[in-house]
């Protein structure tokens, strides 16, 4: 084209390129788990509400501990809190994988053990985000962030694309043990890619300051950027209202009636959708009117959850799931290119712990308001009404923050 745009720029570095097959491991393995706690709670309970839970169990430490995981990141080698943070996970893959080992060490319908071990990985999990998103910025040059975004991002969708169609297979036609052992499996090779990443010396050194200050430094700022805070909200709500995923084992079993296997399928269209988006943006140039295109993706992804919601027809509601994960993928990489592009990289771990409540936390509490939204209203009703939220979020974001709506392309 004639642009001089080399995507491949950021898979030149052979430490982001490890960094990668860690990023698709780990998203392999926790895919693989979702699915299969998901199965196992619904099939135990039968109870939406049930399902719910699942994501506040997870939620709760994640979002209690996230400022404090990106004050440790600014401060500690995030390397090492990485490693230690995967560790963790690992050990909760192997308790997963012993409880099914011993069905019978509670009574059958107890789901309190699965909710315990998911808690753990909340914990985990709060520490591994912000370590790996300010090491991933350690690892290229600053030039290259909007390039090593796009393919961080498609290489967790290829995992998520993957994880749950695999994860589906693994229970539904071998048993929860396979599964959670393929799961503990995957995280262990993630952790090798992680270890031979050789350790970064960081261009600037921590800021001294009370840690009051510390842990509070990365809202500061974000509140300070608008355009910053503007994504994120945009992200935070459309996530928290439109997303369907907590609710899926129901569709796959009472509306669509596909099984476990069908779960995994419908579990893995999103991020199969978001995949292929992430191919296609690591192979053009920014967007030239990247505020625009946010807005546009965001209001698509509403519609996309209402027509899942509305759809009897099994290929249908895989289209509509795959089309939101294309959408979702677009606001991803604006929000994270204009959070890397703007922070200063000694507050790199602070300010994505941040983006960690924000949007991380908002998929584990939109699961719970799902929940929560279902036993009240009907599964139906209750996805259908969080999309056309949705889109009211839209509405409201662009005329609270109308220079969002006009970003152009975004600049190193």
């Amino acid at each position: 084209m004639g642009t001089g745009h080399d995507s491949y720029a950021a898979l030149r570095v052979a430490p982001f390129r490890s960094l990668i097959v860690n990023r698709f491991c780990l998203t392999l393995a926790l895919q693989i788990q979702a699915v299969v706690v998901g199965w196992q709670v619904y099939e135990r309970t039968r109870d939406p509400l049930a399902l719910g839970f699942i994501g506040l169990a997870e939620a709760l430490p994640f979002i209690g501990l996230a400022l404090f995981a990106g004050h440790v990141a600014d401060r500690k080698d995030r390397r090492r809190i990485a490693l230690l943070s995967h560790c963790a996970l690992l050990l909760c893959a192997l308790a997963l994988f012993v409880l099914a080992l011993r069905p019978d060490a509670f009574a059958p319908d107890a789901v309190w053990p699965i909710y315990a071990v998911i808690f753990a990985s909340g914990i985990a999990r709060s520490f591994t985000s912000p370590a790996v998103i300010a090491l991933s910025a350690q690892l290229v040059p600053r030039e290259l962030y909007g390039n090593a975004i796009a393919w961080r991002t498609s290489t967790w969708q290829i995992g998520a694309v993957a994880g749950p169609a695999v994860g589906g297979l693994l229970y539904g036609f071998g048993s929860a043990r396979l599964a959670y052992g393929v799961d503990a499996a995957l995280i262990a090779v993630a952790i090798a890619f992680l270890w031979s990443i050789p350790s970064v010396a960081r261009t600037t050194a921590p800021v001294a300051q009370p840690i009051g200050d510390s842990l509070t430094s990365g809202l500061r700022f974000v509140f300070r950027q608008r355009l910053v805070l503007g994504a994120m909200t945009l992200d935070l709500f459309s996530v928290l209202f439109g997303g369907a995923v907590a609710l899926l084992p129901i569709f796959a079993s009472d509306i669509l009636q596909v099984g476990p296997q069908g779960l995994g399928i419908l579990r893995a269209a999103p991020a199969m959708g978001s995949a292929l988006m992430g191919v296609y943006l690591a192979h053009r140039p920014p967007f030239k009117r990247a505020g625009a295109a946010l807005f546009l993706c965001v209001a698509l992804f509403g519609v996309s959850m209402i027509g899942f919601a509305l759809s009897r027809n099994f290929l249908l509601s895989i289209f509509f799931l795959a089309f939101s994960g294309m959408v979702d993928n677009v606001s991803i990489v604006v929000r994270s290119t204009l959070l890397q592009t703007l922070t200063p990289e000694e507050m790199l771990g602070r300010v994505s712990a941040v983006n960690q409540i924000f949007i991380g936390s908002s998929n584990e509490i939109g699961a719970f308001e799902s929940g929560v939204a279902a036993s009240l209203l009907g599964t139906v009703p209750s996805v259908v009404f969080g999309g056309a939220m949705t889109l009211l979020i839209v509405a409201i974001t662009a005329w609270r923050i109308p220079e969002l709506l006009r970003l152009r392309e975004i600049r190193a």
